[in-house]
């Protein structure tokens, strides 16, 4: 009938070591897609606009609504909303600041990586 075929060395190995050695040469050429910097970049500073956006509108509507309650409760119609308002819009700006400044300090920190590659 037919000869018999030698066997090569390899299916004389172990099948678990055949298995690993494949797996590592595998993990050698596999490539690890590593998002983009610029989407990351757009995604983040859009996250810190809305972020600023909110505390602002935070504080005015904290300011207004202690004025308000505030009016009601001493009888003292516009005058505490329009001064509490006011403050609120003030403690918006500078929570707006330091978020800034925050950022600010997250920017300079990337360059510093970028820097050191």
């Amino acid at each position: 009938m037919g000869a018999a075929t030698p066997m090569a060395d390899t299916d004389r190995e172990d099948p678990k070591a055949r298995l690993d050695a494949l797996e590592a040469k595998l993990a050698e050429k596999r490539v690890v897609d590593e998002p983009t910097r610029h989407q990351d970049e757009h995604y983040s500073q859009l996250q810190h606009a809305w972020r600023m956006v909110i505390e602002l509108v935070a504080g005015l509507v904290i300011g207004f609504g202690m004025g308000y309650g505030l009016d009601a409760l001493f009888g003292t119609a516009p005058f505490l909303m329009i001064v509490f308002t006011g403050l609120g819009f003030v403690a918006g700006v500078r929570t707006m600041m330091r978020t800034a400044r925050e950022m600010e300090r997250e920017a300079a920190e990337a360059a510093d990586e970028e820097g050191e590659r």
